[in-house]
């Protein structure tokens, strides 16, 4: 049950974009053969059936990354989001469908979480920096809300933490708009406090969202200190 519901999650999607405005171009799903590695990074982790979205606490690295923040041109790191409960999430500006859908959906949730909001953060990676200039991704990243941190890396930054998170993506640059073609995961990665991952969110780029699921989860994460136990601890180490 677990190996088919990480194989459908992982699936990366597949845009063929042309302008800023393509939101509106259709788009097909790919498929990925990353997803069988993830269900072995997963095969020590014990899910608790009380979250509403996929419990993979300890299951992978605790979270760690150098990129370059939109909103004020910073060089960040992984520790300028400790105390923070952080969402994770691979996308490009240009995405038709999937992308502005799950942000969206993300600012709905910081929305209910009212006040509480101001503890969280979402990091929208994207995956087609050539495109994606700092200009435009803090331009994105304002669209949906004041905690999104759109964040750009070099080809190596961007390789090793979608390495790290089991992340497929890839870009096939060409001079026709019409075939530029970006494929990516879409799913969610919540870290705690501490910076220990813990959920994996994958309905918010869906037409049936669990809206309130996903606040549940993230508003207990909020009300507590982080993740323990010896898969959290050996993740630190890596």
């Amino acid at each position: 049950m677990l190996f088919r519901r990480l194989t459908r999650l992982f699936q990366p999607r597949r845009f063929h974009t042309a302008t800023p405005s393509a939101f509106h171009t259709l788009c097909r799903t790919g498929k990925i053969s990353l997803a069988a590695l993830l269900v072995l990074a997963l095969g020590g982790c014990t899910q608790d059936t009380s979250w509403h979205e996929t419990d993979i606490t300890g299951a992978l690295p605790d979270l760690q990354f150098t990129m370059m923040r939109a909103k004020d041109r910073k060089a960040v790191t992984a520790a300028d989001y400790r105390g923070k409960v952080t969402l994770l999430y691979f996308g490009y500006t240009f995405c038709p469908d999937v992308c502005p859908t799950t942000m969206a959906n993300v600012a709905r949730i910081l929305e209910k979480l009212g006040n509480h909001a101001k503890e969280v953060r979402v990091l929208f990676v994207t995956v087609d920096p050539n495109r994606d200039t700092l200009k435009v991704l803090n331009q994105y990243a304002n669209a949906f809300a004041p905690q999104v941190d759109g964040l750009r890396g070099t080809p190596d930054q961007l390789a090793a933490l979608a390495r790290r998170y089991r992340i497929a993506y890839s870009v096939t640059p060409s001079p026709d708009p019409a075939k530029y073609e970006v494929t990516h995961s879409s799913a969610i990665y919540v870290f705690d406090k501490k910076g220990t991952v813990r959920l994996l969110i994958s309905s918010l780029g869906t037409a049936k969202p669990d809206i309130k699921g996903a606040t549940a989860d993230i508003r207990r994460l909020l009300d507590e200190g982080g993740a323990s136990g010896p898969l959290a601890w050996l993740w630190r180490l890596v």
